[in-house]
């Protein structure tokens, strides 16, 4: 196992009407801006509970955070909480509205051009106002973590950036405001969650006993509730258990002492920056063929991951590996989620513009041995196809 620090100071709230503890969970003199997305809050009663809940606090609102986050809309945001000067933010949403108000938690005090917050991968920021999330859509593990991912419009830029300031310091997840959500962002959420626990277990082995088997669990978990979650009637134990899952897969927690991969989320950030891919279909697209691409390399955990987690246990090592990834692939087809370019329609002359990308983001060695070369890159998105 690898050295490793693990810490993880965000307060889960979990449960049917637990929205009203906000009441208790941000201060009761704070000048709370409210940030979310489109206007299905509105519609399903959330931000209603939510100002309810706030009472008699300050408050503003902003919305419209696009379900990929832009620079641009989120800069906005950051003008707003600097001219009313607003000291708690409050996100009510999935990952995209709680990655961009992680961003404008850090920009607002940030002196100098904020785009440097994600230049620097977030070394240059030094403070942070406070945030908290109430969670409408579980995916992207965001409400736990300190990552985020902004995309400039201008530029057709996708960066990420992380910093312990941007911790939200409490995160309320009821799985009841889950129920009203389209199949599709039902699907991509169990496509996310998968796959980010495929970035940090599926790399080689270092005797992380503890931590392969956690992975292990939550792939089982995501492929015995994902299509029930997808296609049958919203039910809580499904809801809680794909809400936690995907917390679980990307709180640092199966991360700790192994290596990580995530060249499957760079190589896929220019399908959404130049075709607007939902980030979990380029994640559903990239996965299969870079898993076969890099066999060699991570023939281990591939044999490991066939065995103990499709059961997998006869015939020769590449048949086995062959028949993992296929299952990956009829997996996230099982939930309506093509695996193919095609089904997007991008051909093969979106290929070279995608590459140029990944060289102009300087996305050149990715993956955990640094072997994801554009030459890769491209082979990748050709077997994509």
């Amino acid at each position: 196992m690898l050295n490793f620090e693990f810490h993880n100071p965000t307060r889960i709230v979990f449960g049917k009407d637990t929205v009203a503890e906000l009441e208790k969970l941000v201060p009761a003199t704070a000048r709370v801006l409210i940030l979310f997305g489109g206007q299905s809050a509105e519609r399903n009663g959330t931000l209603a509970e939510v100002r309810s809940a706030l009472g008699g606090r300050t408050r503003f609102e902003f919305g419209g955070i696009e379900a990929n986050p832009t620079f641009e809309t989120l800069m906005k945001a950051v003008n707003l909480v600097r001219a009313e000067r607003i000291d708690f933010l409050l996100a009510v949403g999935g990952g995209s509205v709680i990655d961009g108000t992680k961003f404008v938690a850090a920009a607002a005090n940030f002196a100098g051009d904020p785009w440097q917050i994600l230049a620097s991968f977030g070394g240059a920021v030094h403070s942070a106002l406070p945030l908290g999330v109430v969670l409408t859509l579980s995916a992207t593990g965001s409400e736990m973590n300190a990552g985020s991912v902004v995309t400039r419009k201008s530029t057709h830029t996708k960066a990420f950036f992380s910093n312990p300031l941007v911790f939200p310091q409490f995160s309320i997840l009821d799985p009841t405001k889950t129920y009203t959500l389209p199949a599709r962002q039902l699907a991509n959420g169990v496509v996310d969650a998968f796959t980010h626990v495929m970035e940090q277990y599926l790399t080689y082995p270092v005797d992380a006993r503890v931590q392969d088997r956690f992975a292990e669990g939550l792939l089982q978990t995501l492929i015995e509730i994902g299509p029930q979650v997808v296609h049958e009637p919203a039910d809580y134990d499904s809801r809680a258990n794909l809400m936690w899952a995907a917390a679980m897969a990307l709180n640092g927690l199966i991360a700790a002492g192994v290596p990580q991969d995530w060249a499957t989320h760079l190589v896929g950030h220019e399908l959404t920056a130049l075709h607007g891919m939902d980030h979990a279909q380029t994640l559903a697209v990239l996965l299969p063929s870079m898993l076969g691409l890099r066999r060699d390399a991570k023939r281990a955990k591939l044999l490991q991951y066939a065995e103990r987690v499709w059961h997998i246990s006869e015939g020769s090592e590449d048949a086995r590996i062959d028949l993992a990834i296929l299952k990956t692939r009829e997996f996230f087809e099982s939930l309506g989620v093509s695996t193919r370019l095609a089904g997007y329609g991008i051909g093969v002359e979106a290929i070279d513009k995608l590459v140029a990308a990944l060289e102009t983001h300087g996305m050149v060695r990715l993956g955990e041995h640094g072997d994801v070369d554009l030459a890769l890159a491209r082979k990748v998105y050709e077997e994509s196809l």
